[in-house]
């Protein structure tokens, strides 16, 4: 290539806390000059009932760059690279690849031709092990028998490339989610892509594994390899991508440059309008005993001696890297793990839940992080996701199908959900449209308390601007949440209190008001302010 290596000209950036480099904007300006395309997609089309997904969009990949993919949920950047990976068909249009007519009658034949997807929702087998999953179609055999060695040190190799180093004989169900995420990445990895699409891929990692994952994706490009990268996290995507493209309701509206559009033009870009005040001006919450009360809560191997209260009207977050606990506590107080010491009081009541159901008719509810496996129900329809944890007040024995319409509707309208009509199934709605209709389901039986899990993974800019109004409304009705969140700035914006758990244990409460993203990871990492380097050792 004329240009010489991306190591020629760098500047460094911070995203999510990792510290990366990437090419100045001019070297990524000259080297686009001399990047052959790959990829193309010409006039491509797909609509589904009610739903005109895509329309007539026209966009080109070149070999060897990062090139971003942005839009709000809805706006069609996952049935694009469905249609790109072979997952679906358009309905007109015609793609090229390596100058040649490409249309992938399925996955096998996309993989075969170089294209390979990672998947915002998890495509794993949990009842197998890492390597049957990262090996799964391609395992190594003898007379007909797995080669179970030959896979294991297989999949290793794939891991180390994504920084880690879990046992490949483990199986995937008994994973986090953060880690199930890493094992996807090393999937797309072992199948020798030259286009690799990633969908929203660090919406559930460390800082750590983000940092490692960034690594990735320049190794890749130096090597030729074609990135199509899609994300909410817009300083994520200016510090990584070459070019940016921006859909809105199915069609591109922009092609640019990370260094020729800030965040602010990026986000009026993908929602048509611009954006401002994104949280909502912070109220006092009024004066009352606790709503929930957690004293010295201990799950033996995830967490100890948690004590936390949240008042009426009180928005109180939970930081801590991930494996720190924060999960896992918010599980145990509705009952899907048994807490092994402590109490649990709501509303001044000693409580000991079962399962969420039984948390649910005392007032406490909880948003799962796995909106897949936890938060919605793929087969049922949006009305009925809507209004399945409040069936009671819909009719016992005959539903009042009107009733339930006018509660989706309007749960529909105060979240800006893009759903085509109540009776579409919900697996047909983008990720994000998935994860308002799972917040809509808990909010239509109204608790008292909220627990919320990562509520914004997978959302648009737009989109979350109008949930944490929602929750910033709620709270002010009296409601006391409990929000886990890895979007520092979130946690930042919206908290009365944050709360810092390291390894399972409470590390420190912050003031929302005078609390900082330094302040948060110090705590979570065990960082002492005498531990900090000064300036005589701080890179320049």
């Amino acid at each position: 290539m004329p240009i010489g290596s991306d190591a020629a000209l760098t500047a460094a950036a911070t995203v999510a806390g990792a510290a990366i480099e990437f090419p100045s904007p001019q070297l990524r300006q000259d080297r686009l000059r001399y990047l052959p395309t790959m990829l193309r997609a010409d006039g491509v089309s797909k609509s589904y009932p009610a739903v005109q997904a895509l329309d007539r969009v026209t966009i080109e990949f070149a070999a060897g760059e990062v090139h971003g993919v942005i839009g709000e949920n809805g706006a069609g950047k996952s049935t694009l690279m469905k249609i790109l990976a072979g997952l679906e068909r358009p309905d007109a249009g015609a793609m090229t690849l390596d100058g040649e007519r490409y249309g992938p009658r399925d996955v096998r034949e996309a993989m075969r031709r170089g294209v390979a997807m990672i998947h915002q929702e998890l495509n794993l087998v949990g009842d197998l092990s890492i390597a049957e999953n990262v090996l799964l179609g391609r395992e190594p055999r003898r007379a007909g028998f797995l080669r179970r060695d030959e896979m294991a040190e297989q999949t290793r190799q794939h891991l180390a490339e994504v920084g880690c180093d879990l046992d490949p004989r483990l199986q995937v169900r008994s994973l986090p989610v953060a880690q199930q995420q890493l094992v996807e990445i090393a999937k797309a990895l072992s199948q020798q892509a030259r286009i690799l699409i990633m969908d929203e891929p660090t919406a559930v990692l460390s800082e750590r594994e983000t940092a490692s994952l960034f690594g990735l994706i320049r190794r890749l490009r130096t090597a030729g390899a074609t990135v199509i990268y899609i994300s909410h996290l817009l300083p994520e995507v200016r510090a990584l991508c070459d070019r940016i493209s921006v859909l809105r309701d199915g069609r591109l509206v922009a092609a640019t440059h990370p260094d020729e559009s800030d965040e602010a033009r990026l986000a009026a870009l993908m929602v048509g309008r611009e954006l401002t005040e994104v949280f909502p001006p912070r109220a006092a919450p009024p004066p009352g005993p606790p709503r929930i009360h957690l004293r010295n809560l201990v799950r033996r191997g995830c967490f100890e001696q948690v004590s936390l209260s949240i008042g009426p009207g009180e928005i109180v977050g939970l930081a801590g890297l991930v494996g720190s606990g924060r999960t896992e506590v918010a599980e145990t107080v509705v009952g899907l793990h048994r807490a092994s010491g402590g109490s649990i009081e709501v509303e001044g009541v000693a409580r000991r839940f079962r399962g969420p159901a039984q948390a649910l008719a005392a007032g406490v509810a909880y948003l799962s992080e796995d909106r897949k496996g936890r938060g919605v129900l793929l087969d049922m329809n949006c009305r009925e996701n809507v209004t399945l944890a409040n069936l009671a007040a819909y009719g016992r024995i005959f539903p009042r199908r009107t009733r339930e319409r006018e509660a989706f509707e309007g749960w529909r309208r105060d979240l800006a959900a893009k759903a085509p009509e109540e009776a579409a199934a919900i697996r047909t709605l983008s990720g994000g449209n998935q994860q308002k209709l799972a917040l809509a389901k808990w909010l239509d039986a109204q608790p008292r308390v909220l627990l919320l899990d990562e509520p914004t993974r997978g959302v648009d800019v737009g989109a979350k601007r109008e949930i944490y109004r929602l929750i910033h409304r709620l709270a002010a009705d009296g409601l006391a949440c409990l929000l886990i969140s890895s979007e520092l700035p979130e946690l930042l914006g919206l908290c009365h209190r944050i709360a810092v758990l390291r390894s399972g244990r409470l590390a420190g409460v912050l003031d929302g008001e005078t609390a900082s993203e330094d302040a948060i990871m110090r705590l979570a990492a065990g960082v002492k302010e005498s531990d900090r380097p000064g300036p005589e050792h701080t890179a320049a």
